[in-house]
């Protein structure tokens, strides 16, 4: 019989255990085995996060853990009565099951991957202590748990593919790898909805993946526009199309009375947001009205409180939006996916506020982010960021992106991920955030396809035990890591002007991770254009940003030899400590606009100990990580046989992104597309197991947090010789 108790701890509060045995040692003293439960604040959440005003958690909720240790009999303080429930408890009979106990659990704990999960069935047995129940629920526990029980299902719930809604999209890289990973594994994901700020980033989204609901808005905006989405759906009843709700007054318009001049009629509503379209300084729900006797070119945004007098219209958008699924509602989204910026935890910013992150409204994101997911109420979520998050002020960004997920009631995962492990040569650490719903099993991470080799980013000592990587003490099995001359080699040559952004290649694939990241959609199995027949894929956006006259001349006076940079032109003396300064013996050489051939700024940064500035890549090294600009001033971004930066599509194939990817808007906003987004090699594995989660029934008790991907995964099987 097991017994679960409080034991005696030096702190405040006491520990609570599960007694599984009692033993005599052979010092002749009384033991007992425990596994330990956790409370909220005892896991990687701690304690700082439950202070945070904008959730909460629940004081009677602990988390059975496997960690297990042998006690003396004298620690035991009293027994204690904890209750598992089960995640297809109705929550009232939750309510009913946690006031009849002292504490209750119903998830399990691991500090590997700081994961919180469901309980392994030879767990979930009845003990002294224990009571389950199995009443069923159609859906989680929160209070947001109910949805919308009066719609039928959109046609996207009924053809059983699975919908996705990329926030904070960029151009979309992470919904794409996500889509590859999970068609390879036999599943269909439909990236229904996609929303970016960056207007550049939403046109390349566009024209990569025409089907998706692209929306170029800010996120919390989106979110005000859902909330009231849903309240126009339940008003007009898009159940039942025969109900049309009250919104006139007594007195009826005549649609025979003859419009006075200056008058504009409504023929039909054609969009919806919510913001200030017009720029009056005031936010709300606004339609775009097209006006009768005039063409589109005469639409215009109006409020909707200015609207009401026109509820026909009103009724025909909200049925139709609801038919086409133009924005997603509670619990008809299967997927949500994003990575929120985070621009309050970058080292180059002075003012980080250390001791309360959340009140840098840089970090705010993050916020609007859990608070789209708690709306939603989706299957699964992925979250993705920088390393930083779990860096700065003791991680306090990435515990609160779990304190959030948990305290919904999800299932989480947390872990860190390098992009050259899964066939890129660039380093690239990012840190992933899975969430799962109680009834729905929670995605591993995959393991390691490819060597990588390390540039200099370090995992964050306290979430050591995230980062995904091969066990050390077994054999790798994995593929060696790729270098710049596999991605790069076969691109034709091009100078610091380039006007072009579509050209032929001119040569064939010289390796395999060439010959692969040429393939059309169809065989990379992105089948964003529908059935349409793959075009011949064109080399588009090989394009470097064009250096001004002065850099341009200090860029050709740089050796074309590995390791190269500004300390390679005249006048630079290198001092025993790596610190550069100029040669006193020596005049200075200046340009040919008389400026200095090397800038002060080159001399000055990082205290004169970098070697980055003006600084060639070179073909057997890997980058650290693709950056979202070009300019060579304080970093190593030179092409290595050539007078240029590398260029767009060179930064895009180290970032996995397949040539038929065309980018949108000037050349700095497609460096900034690219250098944001996800590795698409990664989100593609992310993609697989989270397909292979989607189509797992139940779970079958495998607590392992990682897996290792199936052969067919990797799409270099054999390299061709260097």
């Amino acid at each position: 019989m097991q017994t679960d108790a409080y034991l005696a701890a030096p702190g405040e509060k006491d520990y609570i255990g599960r007694i599984t045995e009692f033993f005599q040692g052979v010092d002749h003293v009384s033991y007992f085995s425990c596994r330990w439960f956790f409370r909220v604040a005892d896991t990687v959440i701690t304690e700082k996060l439950l202070n945070v005003g904008d959730h909460e958690h629940d004081d009677k909720r602990v988390f059975l853990s496997e960690q297990k240790d042998d006690n003396k009999i004298g620690s035991i303080i009293s027994k204690v009565n904890i209750i598992y429930v089960g995640p297809n408890v109705a929550p009232q009979d939750k309510a009913q099951l946690i006031a009849k106990s002292d504490l209750y659990y119903d998830m399990s704990y691991s500090e590997a991957y700081s994961t919180f999960s469901n309980m392994p069935p030879e767990n979930i047995g009845a003990t002294g202590s224990e009571t389950t129940s199995d009443i069923s629920c159609d859906d989680d526990l929160s209070s947001n748990e109910k949805v919308i029980a009066d719609f039928a299902a959109p046609p996207d719930a009924q053809t059983g593919t699975a919908t996705l809604l990329d926030l904070y999209s960029g151009c979309g890289a992470m919904s794409t790898g996500l889509c590859m990973g999970a068609a390879l594994f036999g599943l269909k994901f439909n990236r229904k909805w996609a929303v970016d700020m960056n207007p550049h980033a939403c046109s390349s989204l566009r024209h990569n993946h025409p089907r998706t609901e692209v929306r170029n808005e800010k996120a919390e905006n989106y979110l005000s526009l859902l909330q009231e989405w849903e309240a126009l759906c339940k008003a007009y009843d898009v159940y039942n199309s025969n109900f049309l709700p009250r919104t006139l007054n007594d007195d009826e318009v005549d649609v025979n009375v003859p419009l006075s001049e200056g008058t504009f009629e409504v023929e039909k509503f054609v969009d919806i947001c919510y913001g200030d379209p017009n720029s009056t300084g005031k936010d709300g729900l606004c339609f775009k009205v097209r006006w009768k006797t005039y063409d589109s070119s005469h639409d215009s945004w109006e409020p909707f409180d200015g609207l009401r007098d026109s509820p026909e219209c009103i009724k025909e958008f909200v049925e139709s939006g609801y038919r086409e699924s133009i924005l997603p509602l509670p619990g008809r989204v299967d997927v949500i996916c994003g990575g929120p910026p985070c621009q309050g935890v970058s080292g180059l910013n002075r003012h980080r506020k250390h001791k309360d992150p959340l009140t840098d409204e840089r970090n705010q994101q993050l916020v609007v982010f859990m608070n789209i997911v708690n709306f939603l109420r989706p299957k699964y979520v992925l979250m993705e960021n920088v390393v930083d998050i779990l860096k700065f002020a003791d991680g306090f960004l990435g515990r609160y992106a779990l304190s959030r997920l948990v305290a919904m009631n999800y299932q989480a995962r947390l872990g860190m991920m390098v992009a050259g492990c899964y066939g890129l040569p660039q380093f690239r650490m990012r840190a992933f955030l899975w969430g799962a719903l109680p009834l729905v099993v929670l995605p591993k991470f995959p393991l390691p396809t490819h060597d990588a080799i390390s540039r200099g980013q370090q995992v964050p000592t306290k979430f050591s035990q995230c980062l995904v990587a091969c066990d050390e003490t077994e054999a790798k099995n994995v593929e060696e890591a790729l270098v710049l001359r596999d991605a790069l080699s076969d691109l034709p040559k091009v100078g610091n002007d380039q006007p072009n952004d579509a050209m032929p290649y001119n040569s064939r694939p010289m390796t395999e991770f060439q010959r692969y990241i040429r393939l059309n959609r169809k065989a990379m199995m992105d089948d964003s254009l529908g059935d349409a027949t793959p075009k011949k894929v064109q080399l588009f956006d090989h394009q470097p940003l064009q250096l001004n006259k002065d850099d341009y001349e200090r860029v050709r006076r740089i050796p074309k030899k590995k390791g190269a940079n500004f300390r390679d032109l005249g006048g630079v003396l290198v001092g025993k400590n790596k610190k550069v300064e100029f040669d006193p013996d020596i005049p200075r050489v200046y340009l040919s606009s008389g400026k200095p051939l090397v800038p002060d700024y080159a001399m000055s940064f990082m205290k004169g100990k970098s070697f980055k500035p003006f600084g060639r890549l070179w073909l057997d090294e890997t980058v650290s990580t693709v950056v979202t600009r070009a300019e060579p001033h304080n970093q190593a971004i030179l092409h290595p046989n050539q007078d240029r930066v590398l260029t767009v599509r060179e930064n895009a194939r180290l970032q996995g992104f397949p040539d038929y990817y065309k980018l949108d808007g000037p050349i700095k906003q497609k460096y900034i597309q690219v250098g944001n987004a996800v590795a698409i090699p990664v989100a593609r594995a992310l993609g697989y197991s989270l397909a292979q989660a989607y189509q797992q029934r139940e779970f079958d008790g495998d607590q392992c947090p990682l897996f290792k991907l199936p052969g067919n995964f990797i799409p270099v099987a054999a390299r061709l010789p260097r």
